[in-house]
């Protein structure tokens, strides 16, 4: 049975969605696959100065090689400057000595300077030291007396009258010598940021000198250098065809 003219039927553009279905939502236009994405021009820019500079590099690289390029040292390298003036001569002296013998010697100084009724963290300077050097036993034949020599030709017999041996002051071997500590009060180190103190280090190496010198004397050092000096005119006489030699030394 036809509906009356007067009554319009519904749209039916959308179908009714059912109830307890979930709507779904609208498939996105897919878009016709195409050419691979290209750089963007930045990373063009990137990558073809990568390459320019890599070959900058190696061009350099082999002129360097080729020693066609200076070289380039490094611009906050360290440098030393000598300003040191030239060497003069103060004197001259002709030696007459034998060195006989050497002896090595090694000290521990300890030097402490304070004051008194302060105390020690206020004022105070102490130096530990060890002090390495050498000491030489020498015979001076310049110093030889008239009538210290008697040859007997017809026996072949020496007799010589020598001075006692001497020994020299100690040297110090700065390579081998080094300080341990330092230790200083507060007003010392208020004192330094002001002023130095050279003589410090100077009465330290004096003490050492000092020390090592007289362990020296003590030493069996004196009769070492007796012993090796009479060896020495022994062997040079008999070269010379004496068969005895006497050799005596002076008091000291």
């Amino acid at each position: 049975m036809a509906n009356p003219p007067e009554v319009d039927e519904p749209t039916r553009e959308y179908p009714a969605v059912p109830e307890g279905a979930q709507p779904t939502a609208p498939a996105e236009p897919t878009q016709p696959a195409g050419p691979e994405a290209r750089p963007s021009a930045f990373a063009r820019v990137l990558i073809f100065m990568g390459v320019v500079f890599a070959l900058m590099v190696v061009l350099c690289l082999g002129l360097r090689a080729l020693n066609v390029l200076p070289s380039f040292d490094n611009p906050f390298s360290d440098r030393t400057t000598d300003r040191s003036q030239p060497v003069l001569l103060q004197s001259m002296r002709d030696l007459s000595r034998y060195v006989a013998a050497d002896g090595t010697f090694q000290v521990i100084v300890d030097l402490q300077e304070n004051k008194e009724n302060i105390p020690e963290f206020l004022v105070n300077q102490r130096t530990l030291f060890v002090g390495s050097g050498s000491v030489e036993a020498y015979v001076d034949f310049g110093s030889l007396a008239e009538g210290a020599l008697t040859v007997d030709e017809q026996k072949n017999t020496v007799q010589i009258k020598l001075p006692a041996p001497q020994l020299s002051t100690a040297a110090l071997d700065m390579e081998r010598s080094y300080v341990v500590a330092e230790e200083r009060g507060l007003l010392n180190r208020i004192g330094d940021a002001f002023r130095s103190d050279p003589g410090q280090q100077q009465r330290v190496y004096q003490e050492a000198q000092r020390r090592i010198t007289e362990a020296a004397r003590t030493s069996e050092l004196d009769q070492r250098a007796r012993e090796n000096t009479q060896k020495m005119l022994e062997s040079l006489l008999a070269r010379l065809g004496y068969t005895s030699v006497t050799v005596t030394y002076a008091n000291p």
